[in-house]
């Protein structure tokens, strides 16, 4: 079996995924069985390199053909569009620019079959929508660019594993898009996840939305009732193992001690304080109904120590890894013309 490709896109130039891929490659990143493939802007990498003080040669190429993998030395698609003198730190519409474009062929890649998995490094949203392009983020950028009327995110951490029914909108509109298909169709792609992913039987608690999820009516205006218990009803009666709604202030902790596989949180904030709590470099975000592999490092651009050398790559390492782990195997003839 061939080892996987996996697109790495580099993110804002101005922000820390430069130095996070190469920090990242050069160390326990680069020992992953895999061959990785940096689509973003040569002569930016090679900067991050001097930054980091890391020993990695940076070879630009044009194809995923004329990638030659070889040790110490890190291939990369090169987009280009970053001026030299671009600062770092700095909102940037070039820089939004180019993780735009980054992220749209390494997408186009994967959809072709040339590459089997995609990690993405962070992108400034403000900058994204400087250039025009009027995205919430990675997870509704990937989910136009390939088609796919809906996506779940999941945040992956050592002890927690947090799918989200409702992500980047407000408290209230997320409340009133909550809808018991909406529940269920989140649940049932967190169930299909972890079954490929090798859990036999995932154990699924899904939160409630109010304090104490509701209370019997006594918080709220009986939106459990109305919003997820059907959903449970109706995953429940094919037989997956989904608990709830249980409060969301409990169950992250049980969760963490190993009562659950999956916890089911309703919006943005109730799902990413807990994972974040954890650790920043510690969470993965993982794109759940894409046609293709994506995962990615859960810290934004961190323009505040961008350009230092200082940013820690242990996030990027953990969303490499499990890019590899997720990416399907190929036999005797690979992405982009690999051998076996």
């Amino acid at each position: 079996m061939s080892e996987p490709v996996v697109a790495i896109t580099m993110g804002d130039a101005a922000g820390v995924g430069p130095e996070v891929i190469v920090k990242a490659l050069a160390g326990a990143g680069g020992r992953l069985p895999f061959r990785p493939l940096v689509v973003g802007d040569a002569a930016r990498l090679n900067k991050a390199v001097e930054l980091c003080g890391v020993e990695l040669a940076i070879d630009p190429v044009d194809s995923v053909a004329s990638a030659a993998w070889q040790p110490g030395r890190v291939d990369c698609l090169d987009i280009g569009g970053i001026p030299a003198d671009l600062p770092f730190g700095r909102l940037s519409p070039v820089a939004g620019e180019g993780a735009y474009r980054y992220v749209a062929a390494a997408t186009r890649l994967a959809s072709d079959g040339e590459v089997d998995a995609i990690c993405t490094a962070p992108l400034n949203k403000e900058a994204l929508h400087a250039a025009g392009h009027r995205y919430p983020g990675h997870t509704e950028l990937l989910a136009e660019l390939t088609g796919t009327p809906e996506v779940s995110m999941l945040l992956s951490a050592p002890t927690l594993r947090v799918i989200h029914v409702t992500t980047h909108i407000g408290l209230v509109d997320a409340v009133a898009r909550i809808e018991p298909g909406l529940v269920e169709r989140t649940i049932r792609r967190g169930h299909a996840t972890l079954t490929a992913s090798g859990v036999a039987s995932p154990r699924i608690a899904v939160c409630g939305i109010n304090p104490h999820a509701g209370e019997n009516g006594l918080f709220g205006h009986g939106e459990e009732e109305a919003k997820v218990v059907p959903a449970l009803t109706a995953v429940r009666a094919d037989g997956i193992d989904a608990q709830g709604p249980l409060p969301a202030d409990t169950v992250f902790f049980r969760a963490v001690r190993g009562d659950f596989d999956l916890v089911v949180a309703m919006y943005h904030d109730q799902g990413h304080g807990p994972v974040k709590v954890l650790g920043l470099d510690a969470g993965v975000n993982i794109t759940v109904g894409l046609p293709v592999i994506r995962t990615s490092v859960d810290h934004g651009t961190a323009f505040d120590i961008a350009g230092t050398g200082r940013a820690d790559e242990a996030s990027m390492v953990e969303a490499l890894r499990q890019a590899v782990e997720l990416a399907p195997r190929r036999g005797a003839a690979g992405a982009g013309g690999r051998r076996a």
